[in-house]
């Protein structure tokens, strides 16, 4: 179906996300809604380019629409809440490369280990080192 002419738009930014809601007219003259989300995303070099996703919804659609759209979100707000609890959104989240690895050393470590030896009694020993290695 040819897009013709917005007839009313609302946009939605949510980070590196933006959604746009655009009521249209038909050939027929009635209208339709589309949902576009557009998604930035950055190149090596610093350029960007946009990734979009459309969804056109008619009329007949709508109520069957909203009451699936209602229960969804209302049954993710009933069993998770509505606080955003993703690590990317946490105030203290770094990213792995953000974050300095621990160096690795080179001193000993006490491990403690049991055997057994011929006659059934147990040893212990704790005479390791990474130099030894």
């Amino acid at each position: 179906m040819m897009e013709k002419e917005e007839i009313f738009s609302k946009v939605l930014r949510a980070g590196r996300r933006t959604y746009f809601f655009d009521v249209r007219a038909t050939k027929a003259d009635d209208y339709y809604l589309t949902i576009t989300e557009s998604k930035k995303f950055t190149n090596d070099d610093g350029s960007f380019h946009y990734k979009k996703h459309k969804i056109y919804l008619y009329k007949e659609d709508f109520n069957e629409f909203n009451e699936i759209l209602k229960e969804m979100t209302d049954y993710i707000i009933n069993e998770k809440g509505d606080e955003v609890i993703s690590e990317r959104h946490q105030k203290d989240f770094k990213r792995e490369y953000d974050t300095p690895k621990p160096e690795a050393t080179t001193e000993a470590i006490p491990v403690t280990e049991t055997t057994e030896n011929a006659t059934g009694a147990e040893s212990r020993f704790t005479d390791v080192d990474f130099d030894d290695i």
